[in-house]
């Protein structure tokens, strides 16, 4: 076999700080797709890592994608899990003619020609979320949120859709991002009795808050999550770790979970067991995953990892990935992505409970996307989650 190029990527994620254990799964998940890629003789290319830890600073992300990019010579970068380390990262690719892999769901109101956004955007996660929510336990939400953009701006989108909706936010707190000091959320929850709690609190914030209000439903039944749910666009399998009975009851929307029953899922986790070893896997894992593996099948057709030639390529394809057939919107470069909603159990998993019928075009603007139910309809067991044709705008 003749010698094979080496491509260098940059794999830019927080393996220690306060979200460290979402960044460590998508490592493991880069990681076990560039051993596929290494391994598979056909390819003209391998892929060498170059693995940086910002530690959760957003300050150091910056630094440290230019570094990747200029003395490692990477040019593309799959990495950044929290909106604020995006934001930071993005001027650095853009500057230097790179591309970022962006595989986390995100506020929305962004596009560069420079990032391809894998993860869901607010018309993919919160509005199917709340069309769900909305008819089951009410419309008075108390939101909650790490204090920086990802919480800012699903607080007030989902304002403006609980008000488009007939509905009244009771109140919307924020704590610094990786805080554990959650108490005063809990007596306020207490007080105000919401009919659900939307939470979009990241990482050690999140355990600790679920553990918290957890104590609170076992001191008042009122609150236990049957009859007022935490719900989220964020969590994971990975999440749910070590929380024992705090891990039971809450909703979630995802563009993965482990228990999804669809044969690219299974075809996927057999193929990883039978290299890898069994594991549970999440959504950070699947989605890195996925990143590089598209990246690989554009450089092997392209025959260059030249990022404008790579964008070009992948946003006029569509791949196969474990979430289904895969396609990215040539003008948003954000992937049409099928929604899932879980109710997670006190073994750390999510049972699927519903699922949009088809992959919902991106609307990172919220253009053209809008609730489908109002508090005045019944609930209905039947009701499924919004395919993308039917989405209005919102005003």
């Amino acid at each position: 076999m003749g010698q094979r190029d080496t491509i260098r990527i940059s794999l830019l994620y927080s393996s220690t700080g306060a979200y460290a254990a979402l960044g460590r799964e998508a490592i493991d998940g880069a990681m076990a797709a560039i051993a596929e890629v290494n391994s598979d003789p056909a390819l003209p290319f391998r892929f060498e890592p170059v693995i940086a830890d910002p530690g959760g600073s957003a300050e150091r992300y910056a630094a440290l994608a230019e570094e990747a990019i200029m003395r490692n010579q990477c040019r593309h970068v799959v990495g950044t899990i929290t909106s604020w380390s995006r934001k930071e990262v993005l001027p650095i690719v853009e500057r230097s003619g790179a591309l970022l892999w962006y595989a986390f769901p995100h506020e929305g109101y962004e596009a560069s020609d420079h990032a391809l956004y894998l993860g869901a955007c607010p018309n993919q996660h919160l509005i199917p979320l709340l069309d769900y929510v909305f008819p089951r336990f009410g419309g008075r939400p108390f939101v909650v949120g790490s204090n920086y953009i990802w919480g800012w701006e699903i607080g007030r989108i989902a304002r403006e859709l609980t008000d488009a909706a007939g509905g009244t936010v009771l109140s919307e707190r924020y704590v610094p991002l990786g805080s554990v000091e959650v108490e005063h959320l809990i007596e306020e929850i207490r007080a105000r009795k919401p009919d659900f709690v939307l939470s979009n609190l990241v990482g050690s914030s999140a355990a600790a808050f679920l553990k918290a209000y957890a104590a609170l439903g076992r001191a008042d039944s009122e609150f236990l999550p049957a009859r007022r749910p935490v719900v989220s666009c964020n969590a994971t399998e990975t999440d749910l770790q070590d929380l024992g009975d705090a891990a039971e009851g809450h909703i979630t929307t995802s563009i993965y979970f482990d228990r999804l029953d669809t044969p690219e899922n299974h075809a996927f986790k057999a193929r990883l067991a039978d290299r890898f070893g069994a594991r549970k896997l999440s959504s950070p894992f699947v989605s890195a995953h996925m990143a590089v593996s598209i990246l690989a099948n554009a450089v092997a057709e392209a025959g260059t990892d030249d990022p404008k030639a790579i964008r070009q390529l992948v946003t006029a394809r569509r791949y196969d990935t474990p979430l289904g057939p895969l396609s990215i919107d040539p003008k948003t470069h954000h992937a049409a992505l099928r929604s899932h909603l879980g109710r997670s159990n006190q073994a750390g998993e999510f049972e699927v409970i519903d699922s949009s019928p088809s992959p919902i075009m991106a609307d990172p603007y919220l253009v053209h996307a809008q609730m489908q139910v109002s508090l005045a309809e019944p609930a209905s067991s039947e009701r499924h989650l919004p395919a993308a044709k039917s989405l209005k705008v919102i005003q």
